[in-house]
């Protein structure tokens, strides 16, 4: 049998959920351990023999775990756990905040570099795989405009965020793409597009007894990076219609590049993605990007990665001779 990657998992909400589920799937790879700030009994875990341990006993487990996938939110776990685990792991991460990618690849590289690890970061698939394909797209047809459209479904990123505010006691939110600005798009006509043209943000919150929901309405609409910029609509709903209703976590969503060659022949690249379970697909490309880590770092490539920098055999169960045959 050949030798399997150990993976450890730092948080285990959603989506530490589907990357235990993901390396099910993958029989290169095995679960240590996951570590969580809540109690072991709460967590619900699928396999019932894999250790739950508190974060702050993660450093113990230095030599037993090749790669930590670390499930954290963006907004303000992973802006310190990915420098601080990257200083005693190998790292994938999916922090998703667009504007201040640049420099969390700065702290996680930082960090990353000065004690031999290799941390990919920005993982899923946007940013992402997305982020792969508008590069391929724009360097194949440089006389174009890129247009990414996402939704609707669920952001987990953005989700998270208005949970984090005071008062509320479950939040989800929903994105919403338009419909007319796709159709301009896939005829071509390369329209000029402003943030609130292409998309409207739609959120289903629950708040506690006695919060303050204009306070709450208000945090959600002004939070720079998530809601600022977009036509937002804030509904306060009840716990049982939240379950019944808000349960599901679906999400998806297109990359068109709309470009000419010689000048007047229109083409047109499109990549999209329908996903019964945002979470669970997100996980299954961190799970991916682990082994992607584990390889670079036997080949001494240290410091923070993105998916940019990473080619797609690195990735793959198969070796590369076969993915030449078959691919």
């Amino acid at each position: 049998m050949e030798e399997q990657i150990r993976i450890g998992i730092v948080g285990y909400g959603n989506l530490g959920k589907g990357v235990e589920l993901a390396i099910k799937q993958c029989e290169d790879m095995q679960l240590v351990a996951i570590f969580s700030r809540r109690k072991p009994e709460s967590l619900g875990i699928f396999d019932k023999t894999i250790p739950v341990l508190p974060i702050s006993k993660a450093k113990e487990y230095q030599d037993k775990i090749d790669v930590m996938i670390l499930c954290g939110g963006s907004a303000r776990d992973l802006p310190e756990q990915g420098p601080f685990f990257a200083k005693f792991f190998n790292t994938v991460d999916s922090f998703d905040t667009h504007a201040k990618i640049p420099q969390y690849f700065e702290a996680v590289n930082q960090a990353a570099t000065a004690h031999g690890k290799t941390s990919i970061i920005s993982v899923g698939w946007d940013p992402g795989l997305f982020s792969l394909l508008r590069t391929i797209s724009e360097a194949i047809l440089p006389d174009g405009k890129t247009y990414t459209f996402w939704g609707k479904g669920v952001s987990q990123g953005h989700s998270d965020a208005i949970r984090r505010i005071e008062g509320v006691k479950a939040g989800i939110q929903y994105t919403i793409p338009s419909n007319e600005a796709i159709t301009l798009v896939r005829k071509g006509e390369r329209p000029n597009l402003t943030i609130s043209d292409k998309h409207q943000r739609e959120c289903f919150v629950v708040a506690e007894d006695g919060a303050d929901k204009a306070k709450i309405e208000s945090a959600i609409k002004t939070m720079p990076d998530y809601f600022l910029d977009y036509k937002t609509t804030v509904h306060f709903i009840s716990e049982t219609e939240f379950k019944e209703k808000h349960s599901q976590m679906p999400h998806g969503g297109f990359v068109i590049r709309s470009g000419q060659t010689n000048g007047n022949n229109n083409q047109l690249v499109e990549f999209s993605l329908k996903l019964s379970s945002n979470p669970e697909f997100t996980a299954s490309v961190l799970t991916a990007y682990a082994r992607a880590a584990y390889r670079l770092k036997q080949e001494g490539q240290i410091g923070a990665k993105t998916v940019l920098d990473i080619a797609p055999v690195y990735l793959a169960k198969k070796p590369v001779t076969t993915l030449r045959s078959e691919l």
